[in-house]
């Protein structure tokens, strides 16, 4: 089995909102009850409708957003406590790739020091081991080393992306955060981004965090799958498990909407209705019973845990398929 990289425990991520200074207090609940344990080496795809929660889970565990409670353990140590250097180290260790490579890198720097700015911040060496490692790692990435003194401005959206992920394997980290980081390119510049992905992670001993809508990514790229639903995680397992034999309805629904690549295959329509429930105000029991065909009492009115039916497979559903 596995080792264990980040546990996550009764982890919550609300936000305040307030109409009025006269109006009841009231919260997003971005993150509500989220438990998971992120295998080290693994690919942790994390998948569900927009607003569902994802990339608000990825900020929480690198501390980009300070949780309203829970328990978040990276490498056995407990970093909601961290202050200082050790959260500096800690820091050192977790990176992120954001969505949109066009506002992710400074307009106005050169990438050298775009890339070299976190070794500064990190690491007691010279200009030139900086800049050594930075021509290292922009070849890493299938780039070369004059690039550096370019601006982001003058890259295409693939060659920003990989700079992006130079930006986050520069620092040697455990722990990389990739936020839909494909969702802005062409589909052929996907294939070669997420190819250089794989191959990287074998490479550096890396542990990723691939937040997705995009079930065809999941299954090319991940290992484990967690899926989510208005801030909660409703089905959880391998990959293998997750795609062939899904158990919960959400997710059934899920894997029926993915398109399979093959003209001649034919496919029972089965459409997800309704919109996604508001965070602020979710429906009582289990949030999915108003868009769930084959709801019944119990699902309005009692709310189910995620509970494993079978070893390493677990749903949160009264009714698992």
């Amino acid at each position: 089995m596995a080792e264990t990289l980040i546990k996550i425990r009764d982890l919550k991520t609300y936000f305040p909102v307030k109409k009025s200074i006269f109006s009841k207090k009231l919260f997003v609940r971005a993150v509500d009850n989220v438990n998971m344990d992120v295998p080290k080496g693994s690919t942790f795809a994390v998948v569900g409708e927009s607003g569902s929660g994802k990339t608000t889970l990825a900020r929480t565990v690198l501390r980009l957003i300070e949780p309203t409670s829970g328990e978040i353990e990276f490498d056995g140590k407990n970093i909601l406590g961290l202050k200082g250097k050790d959260l500096l180290e800690v820091r050192r260790n977790m990176q992120i790739v954001f969505q949109d490579p066009y506002n992710s890198l400074h307009p106005r720097k050169l990438i050298k020091n775009i890339i070299g700015e976190g070794m500064k911040i990190h690491f007691k060496i010279s200009e030139i081991e900086i800049r050594d490692r930075i021509a290292s790692v922009l070849k890493e990435v299938g780039l070369i080393d004059d690039h550096m003194y370019r601006y982001a401005h003058e890259f295409s959206g693939g060659q920003r992306q990989r700079i992006a992920f130079a930006r986050a394997i520069v620092l040697k980290p455990k722990f990389i955060v990739l936020d839909e980081p494909t969702s802005a390119l062409d589909v052929s510049v996907q294939a070669m981004v997420l190819k250089m992905l794989k191959e990287i992670k074998v490479q550096e001993n890396l542990t990723y965090m691939f937040i997705t809508h995009n079930l065809s990514l999941v299954d090319y790229i991940a290992d484990k799958v967690a899926v989510m639903y208005v801030g909660e995680v409703v089905e959880m397992g391998d990959k293998a498990t997750i795609f062939n034999h899904p158990a919960h309805p959400y997710t059934d629904l899920l894997m029926a909407s993915n398109p399979i690549p093959d003209p001649k295959f034919v496919r029972e329509k089965r459409l997800l209705k309704g919109e996604i429930p508001s965070s602020i105000n979710p429906p009582s029991g289990c949030r999915f019973h108003n868009r769930c065909p084959f709801a019944d009492e119990r699902c309005a009115r009692e709310e189910p845990e995620l509970r494993e039916i079978k070893p390493g497979h677990f749903v949160r559903c009264h009714y698992p398929l």
